[in-house]
């Protein structure tokens, strides 16, 4: 409001005319009075609405970036698992070529310890079982052999597969069966 429009206590000390009516330049004022009190309200619904508009979308933003920080850790934590998969798999490589005893239990307990760490970030080794069925959402088929399991199922593993927090991080490499010929 501008200072013209401004009213003080003086102003409204009213004294009425004689036919006990208000003078004419009060209800001048009064009527000024009740478009100010009309105008205050609508620019506070106004501002009431802009103030919650931009509380909702502050609301909304916060929650954008967390979640866009929480996609963020997720995908630099799925990159360096990878990176640590082939680690794992000279683990295995290793076990698998006559260590003595007591090295074989020591590669088994650090290959453990990786295995926890990893599994507390989420990861899981995909299971499989020779002459189950092939899942090519989990499995990768790099050849056939011949078994004496039913054709066109899993022979045998040849690379662990992975999920992330249940999804696929590396399929499962295997063999499919291929009977005999009879």
């Amino acid at each position: 409001m501008n200072d013209e429009n401004k009213t003080t206590e003086a102003d409204l000390d009213v004294i009425p005319d004689e036919e006990g009516g208000a003078p004419p330049d009060v209800e001048k004022k009064l009527k000024q009075l009740k478009e100010d009190l009309k105008r205050c309200e609508t620019d506070r619904k106004e501002y009431l609405g802009g103030w919650q508009r931009a509380k909702a979308d502050y609301i909304n933003y916060k929650n954008e970036d967390g979640k866009r920080m929480e996609d963020m850790a997720r995908f630099i934590t799925a990159g360096f698992i990878q990176e640590i998969l082939p680690v794992l798999d000279s683990f295995d490589l290793a076990l698998g070529h006559g260590l003595s005893a007591e090295m074989e239990r020591g590669i088994l307990l650090i290959r453990s310890q990786f295995e926890d760490i990893l599994r507390k970030r989420g990861l899981e080794q995909i299971k499989v079982e020779p002459g189950g069925k092939f899942n090519p959402e989990k499995h990768e088929s790099v050849g056939e052999t011949e078994s004496d399991f039913p054709e066109g199922t899993i022979a045998e593993e040849v690379q662990k597969g992975y999920l992330l927090r249940g999804k696929v991080l590396r399929p499962v490499r295997v063999r499919l069966s291929n009977r005999p010929p009879d």
